[in-house]
């Protein structure tokens, strides 16, 4: 059951079952939500950064017919928001998508970045394996990089997926999974 306020609630008769003189009638009702997504989970993450007392400013944009939301925050306290290895990021993106996720069908793709926090990180993690990748071709030695999440470990693999010299695998399990680019054979 979705805790959604009747404002924010459409309801359309969608069919009506007459009964004998009106006793027995039985009326179905199609509920959907009556919501601007992308509004909503702006509204969504201002009542969290003020519960936090974090000043901010913040950018959204919809993609892909209102599929794709993605929110830009910048503020004075970036680091508090992003967390040590974009762990409090990673957190209000679950929440966010979560919360918004109940106002549909289907399934939404949410993005939240906190001073291009991601893509800065992206960049930084295509450098590691590109600077990696062409140290095994050179010296054909195998090469294990620190464990990472599945997010990080997925930028990594995509990025060499192209190369004819090397290939990658992940290694080891949970938060000691890490990644291997080993030359092709």
């Amino acid at each position: 059951m979705l805790r959604i306020q009747s404002d924010k609630i459409k309801l359309e008769v969608i069919k009506e079952k007459k009964g004998l003189l009106g006793i027995g009638a039985t009326v179905f009702y199609a509920a959907t939500p009556n919501v601007v997504l992308v509004t909503e989970g702006k509204m969504f993450l201002e009542n969290i950064l003020q519960s936090l007392e974090v000043d901010c400013r913040m950018e959204a944009r919809t993609k892909n017919d209102g599929q794709e939301l993605s929110y830009l925050v910048e503020s004075d306290e970036n680091a508090l928001l992003i967390g040590r290895d974009g762990r409090t990021l990673r957190s209000l993106q679950y929440l966010l998508r979560n919360y918004l996720n109940t106002f549909v069908d289907g399934h939404l793709v949410i993005t939240l970045d906190i001073g291009n926090y991601f893509e800065n990180h992206k960049r930084q993690l295509e450098i590691l394996a590109t600077k990696t990748a062409k140290e095994v071709a050179r010296t054909r030695i195998a090469v294990k990089l620190d464990p990472m999440n599945a997010y990080d470990r997925r930028i990594v693999h995509t990025k060499l997926s192209e190369w004819r010299d090397v290939t990658t695998e992940s290694e080891g399990e949970g938060e000691n999974r890490a990644l291997v680019i080993k030359p092709k054979k």
